[in-house]
């Protein structure tokens, strides 16, 4: 029966906590590179998604990644609103508490629309901007999460594919999501379309 090791659930809290730090890190990172009317509210792009992703992802997100496998493309709702994720391990960390695994995954979730932000950096509202995260964290990465490492037919029990450091499910998903934003927004020197969503800011 799977025993809680205390060594790996220290370390798997400190790497949670490190990638926590990340987020204000990038936060300052875009900062940096706007003007300076705009460096607040890119920088609240990056903390804000912390916060969102965070109820999000303890609501529904958690439990369509790493939930029971549907068909190998998206997780049950047996976790819905963190139900049964407690001090007992799980089938993905059988040496540390599921509740300490989840806070791990929640940063991987937070931090990857953080990444996206950079793409339309001064040129999306705030609000279109939280609306986005909102649907992209739930409908494009939390079943990406699921097809690599929850279960999933990306994974070791479908095509065999291995993620270990967020290469797939965090940056070449920000990546093509960024990619989709920029080709929506259109150029950067300001001849982007007006569209109610997401809704561009002209400066």
């Amino acid at each position: 029966m799977p025993r809680i090791d205390t060594g790996d659930t220290a370390w798997l809290l400190a790497s949670a906590a490190l990638v926590m730090f990340m987020i204000p890190g990038l936060a300052l990172f875009y900062g940096g590179l706007v003007r300076a009317k705009n460096v607040l509210g890119t920088m609240m792009q990056s903390i804000v998604a912390l916060a969102v992703v965070s109820v999000l992802w303890a609501v529904a997100g958690y439990t369509l990644a790493f939930g029971p496998d549907a068909g190998h493309v998206i997780g049950g709702l047996s976790f819905l609103g963190l139900r049964g994720v407690g001090s007992q391990p799980s089938a993905f960390a059988q040496t540390a508490p599921a509740s300490a695994f989840m806070v791990f995954q929640l940063m991987f979730a937070a931090i990857t629309p953080a990444l996206i932000a950079g793409a339309f950096a001064e040129r999306m509202r705030f609000g279109g901007y939280v609306l986005f995260i909102s649907l992209w964290s739930l409908l494009v990465y939390a079943p990406l999460a699921h097809w690599v490492w929850g279960g999933g037919f990306l994974g070791p029990a479908g095509v065999g594919a291995l993620d270990f450091a967020g290469g797939t499910v965090v940056h070449v998903n920000a990546g093509a999501a960024a990619l989709a934003a920029v080709i929506d927004l259109g150029s950067v020197a300001g001849t982007a379309r007006e569209r109610s969503f997401p809704t561009t800011c002209r400066s």
